[in-house]
């Protein structure tokens, strides 16, 4: 008889990239349904609207035998005025909340992507709960608000801790921490 935990496999590396693929699109649309829509019912139906015509889909992938296999993290963003950014939809599938830094790696991507293309202000609007980790990658406080029924804080980053990556289709991977 086996010891062994019954636990589901967890790819212990990920890429970290700009979506590329009409998979990892869809994924990442199918990702946000589920953590916006029916996990946290923030939304009804569906979360989408005319940010996606111009935002840039970021995701974080699950490996298998160092192949993506599956969309389990993504962000949006998008440049709302000349240098004025900003990432939307910060969302890690239930399954991957706890085994690495997906939520920050995709945060860096984002804020780093902005860096290069221009970016003088970096913006989120953060769910409460996460303003600690936010605060953790150099992110200040500028209000508090109300959004979608659920209190956020308006944030901005400190552009100097996230040096420009001008190529965000070749991303980067990140390992799993050990459990």
């Amino acid at each position: 008889m086996s010891n062994l935990s019954p636990r589901a496999f967890i790819s212990p590396e990920f890429l970290i990239r700009e979506a590329r693929e009409i998979w990892e699109m869809t994924g990442a649309a199918r990702l946000r349904q589920q953590v916006f829509v029916i996990e946290q019912g923030l939304f009804t139906g569906h979360d989408r609207d005319g940010v996606d015509q111009i935002a840039t889909p970021l995701v974080a992938l699950s490996t298998l035998a160092g192949e993506p296999a599956e969309v389990v993290g993504c962000v949006r963003i998008h440049q709302s005025e000349p240098g004025i950014w900003w990432g939307t939809r910060l969302a890690v599938a239930s399954d991957y909340r706890r085994v690495g830094r997906l939520g920050a790696e995709l945060i860096r991507l984002a804020v780093s992507t902005a860096n290069g293309r221009g970016c003088t202000e970096f913006h989120a609007h953060v769910q409460v709960q996460n303003v600690p980790l936010f605060r953790r990658l150099h992110w200040t406080v500028q209000d508090e608000v109300t959004l979608h029924g659920a209190p956020h804080a308006h944030m901005t980053a400190s552009l100097p801790h996230y040096p420009a990556i001008p190529d965000p289709g070749t991303g980067f991977t990140s390992r799993a921490r050990r459990v």
